[in-house]
């Protein structure tokens, strides 16, 4: 598809994947709303602030995105959060928290979201899960289990929107965002060294662009660091 001139909400934007994401968009021309819990502050964007753990934000913020770019041609969801930790320990706040923001608020994201892309003629809903949707980690159950919910219906959802709607599960490889520094509890594991941000974020738009339907972790091979 041509990005020149589309209108595409952000999630995350403010994140170490979601920025690079909205600077490749707006290399390419796009207009781009951005959001997070805070509004980030991005150049040539405009930002609005959302909580998408919480009910009615989701919905209020595509309807905020919608009447500033006057049509939603894109979503790009690259917003979540994570755990480490035995799978017995994770309380009942912790896995709320953990299932809320990495699965039932991107639900919500897209519902409220796929009848304005329905709208256009090439439209597109990338939706960062991860590798762990693929291959679930010991220590990291809960975070896990909720990316694998979000990709199991965003899989689904591709298929009943195939002929309107492109919708592209997005499941990089363990990626030097920084996330795994701000866990809500428990500390990370001893990683390899993860993907560029940057590599990432090219690999995702290129699929935007190119018409591709599904990135699986393998598809980022070429965005290792050198």
């Amino acid at each position: 598809m041509e990005l020149a001139g589309a209108g595409v909400l952000v999630t995350g934007a403010g994140g170490g994947l979601g920025r690079p994401l909205v600077e490749g968009l707006l290399a390419a021309g796009a207009r781009v709303v951005v959001s997070g819990r805070s509004a980030p502050q991005i150049e040539g964007t405009h930002a609005v602030a959302a909580d998408l753990r919480l009910p009615g934000e989701p919905e209020r913020l595509v309807a905020e995105a919608v009447a500033h770019l006057g049509r939603l041609d894109g979503l790009v969801h690259a917003a979540g959060v994570v755990a480490f930790g035995p799978a017995v320990e994770a309380d009942d706040d912790l896995l709320d928290e953990l299932f809320l923001a990495d699965a039932i608020g991107p639900v919500r994201l897209l519902r409220a979201a796929v009848p304005h892309l329905r709208e256009g003629d090439d439209a597109f809903a990338a939706v960062v899960t991860a590798v762990v949707a693929e291959r679930p980690q010991a220590g990291m159950a809960p975070y896990s289990a909720a990316k694998a919910a979000l990709s199991a219906f965003v899989t689904a959802l591709a298929r009943e929107e195939r002929s309107k709607v492109r919708v592209i599960d997005v499941r990089p490889p363990h990626t030097e965002t920084g996330l795994a520094t701000r866990p809500l509890a428990g500390s990370a594991p001893k990683l390899p060294a993860g993907l560029d941000p940057r590599a990432v974020a090219d690999r995702v738009l290129r699929a935007i662009t190119e018409g591709e339907r599904e990135l699986p972790s393998g598809a980022f091979a070429s965005s290792r660091q050198s």
